[in-house]
């Protein structure tokens, strides 16, 4: 699967959320949501994030910057 630069997608390989920063060689890219050290994932490990681990990501990124309570 060839997901686009920016979606938010899943390494099935360790369950972390990531956005996909691009593609080198046979690898994805992805970099944590919030932020981090870029990790590469072979594509047939990674898939579409669904709304729900969107919004978990995001509502656990806003608790650590106290955001949110």
């Amino acid at each position: 699967m060839n997901l686009p630069i920016g979606s938010c997608a899943v390494d099935t390989r360790t369950g972390r959320l990531g956005i996909v920063m691009g593609h080198e060689g046979p690898y994805v890219q992805l970099r944590p949501y919030g932020g981090g050290r870029e990790w590469d994932a072979p594509p047939d490990a990674v898939r579409v994030a669904t709304q729900a681990e969107l919004l978990g990501a995001a509502t656990a990124h806003a608790r650590s910057r106290g955001e949110a309570s």
